[in-house]
């Protein structure tokens, strides 16, 4: 919707100025056809096209205005309400199957992984969700009295995201996480690990009001439980999930002996 606004008032200042698509794409040096379709939404308009509609239609930086609202966002769609709950959560809970979790992840991990989204993502998209993901990270260090909690699948460990540097450096910066007084990270061995264990992510949030929030995500889709009875079944069943895994300690070994053996 940003794109096609954006689009449209190009348009209709280039129409008012009498100034024709041809010469703002040769002004701007983009062909006819990709001034064409940033202006009817099907391409993200870009800054050099605004500089040079701004400038040619005397918009006066009105046009130049519309970049803040171009800027790819910081998270999917779905996980919007979620990343608000974990900005004001000072307990928070996870339980992560196949991938490591978005709070504990390196930036080489985060990069590889985002980057290999299907279908793929721009440059700046890549490069704004990564900046993003770092920056949740902050919580971890800035709230030292908040608590987190994270169980994480064995198979997580052995994805191979990124290649084996990346893996490896993923594996030492858990160690180094957990080192964090309140930071807790706890494994679960593929031994250990019941099938209905397998159905997907989870995470509790707690705010300092005592809300309560569960957050279940899935392909493209993740949902932010707010009502008593589903955050209680998924507690229980995140309770249950804790119990199976490994301690603290064992966890530790567990992870520094992959570690090295990458």
């Amino acid at each position: 919707m940003a794109w096609r606004y954006c689009g449209n008032q190009i348009k209709l200042w280039r129409t008012q100025a009498g100034i024709s698509r041809h010469e703002l794409g040769k002004e701007a040096g983009y062909e006819y056809e990709s001034v064409k379709s940033m202006e009817q939404g099907r391409r993200k308009p870009h800054l050099r096209l605004l500089e040079v509609a701004d400038q040619m239609c005397g918009a006066r930086g009105l046009l130049l205005a519309a970049q803040d609202y171009l800027k790819p966002d910081k998270f999917q769609s779905y996980a919007q309400s979620f990343m608000e709950a974990e900005a004001e959560a000072v307990a928070l809970h996870s339980y992560e199957t196949v991938l490591i979790p978005g709070l504990l992840q390196t930036e080489d991990y985060a990069r590889a992984l985002i980057s290999s989204h299907c279908p793929p993502l721009d440059d700046e998209t890549i490069e704004e969700r990564v900046a993003a993901r770092l920056e949740r990270q902050e919580k971890l260090r800035d709230q030292p009295t908040a608590m987190f909690n994270f169980v994480i699948y064995e198979a997580a460990l052995r994805t191979g995201v990124g290649g084996p540097e990346v893996m490896r450096g993923q594996l030492l910066r858990l160690l180094e996480s957990g080192a964090l007084r309140n930071v807790s990270i706890q494994i679960l061995p593929a031994d250990r690990c019941s099938h209905s264990w397998l159905n997907g992510p989870l995470v509790l949030l707690e705010s300092a009001e005592h809300e309560q929030h569960a957050y279940t995500e899935g392909q493209e889709s993740g949902m932010l439980h707010a009502d008593v009875e589903t955050v209680g079944k998924l507690t229980h069943r995140h309770g249950m999930i804790r119990m199976q895994a490994l301690s603290v300690e064992e966890s530790t070994r567990f992870i520094s002996e992959m570690a090295e053996e990458i």
